[in-house]
């Protein structure tokens, strides 16, 4: 079997270049894409993030106001065995779902409409306060709680929108620019070997017509 010739060698290194080059290109392209649609998740996702806690945030305020007033009008025994007796059926479910390639946490609240006669508390020894002030700190635990999922799912979009841009950042700035280089370094040695054969071949052809 033919040993390959430095020439031959260095061709298929160039083609091998080339095609990394190639992936390269078509790696930093597909990963902008990613990038740019995950910035695009990223943005919205924090804009729900911000419109909900101040709905949360409100809501909560409403209802430590309605709790003074509910401690000023019933006074704290009262409304402290109110709260005790009041059912905590609150139920939180978490699962996940995928974003661009992502998988995040999906948090769903399940505290439907109750009734005041299924809170748990007297009804007759309380009264409309008490009732507002349940109701509102339940609307507020589950905004809370819709507010703690959407904010990891933000960080996890955030943490891998960052790592997608460093690995188009390598791409781009790094991977793709030397593999460039390496491949002008092989294209001048083969043009310097493609002189000197020619240069030989030459030589060689007036030494015969010298000869001849």
């Amino acid at each position: 079997m033919a040993m390959p010739t430095a020439a031959s060698q260095t061709r298929i290194d160039l083609i091998n270049l080339r095609k990394k080059l190639s992936l390269a290109q078509r790696g930093k392209d597909l990963l902008q894409e990613k990038m740019d649609a995950l910035a695009i998740e990223f943005f919205n996702m924090a804009r729900g993030v911000s419109r909900l806690r101040r709905e949360a945030m409100k809501k909560l305020a409403e209802a430590h106001a309605s709790l003074s007033a509910c401690l000023g009008l019933k006074g704290t025994i009262e409304t402290m065995q109110s709260v005790r007796e009041t059912k905590k059926d609150f139920e939180i479910e978490i699962s996940s779902r995928i974003v661009m390639g992502v998988e995040v946490p999906q948090v769903t609240v399940m505290a439907g409409e109750r009734s005041v006669a299924e809170s748990g508390y007297g009804i007759y020894t309380t009264g409309p306060i008490t009732d507002r002030v349940a109701g509102e700190f339940r609307e507020a635990l589950r905004l809370l709680c819709e507010l703690a999922g959407l904010e990891s799912s933000l960080r996890m979009i955030a943490r891998e929108l960052e790592r997608t841009r460093r690995r188009v950042n390598a791409l781009e700035h790094v991977t793709i620019p030397e593999t460039k280089v390496k491949i002008k370094m092989i294209e001048m040695k083969l043009d310097e070997i493609e002189r000197d054969n020619f240069v030989r071949l030459k030589g060689m052809k007036t030494l015969r017509e010298r000869r001849g």
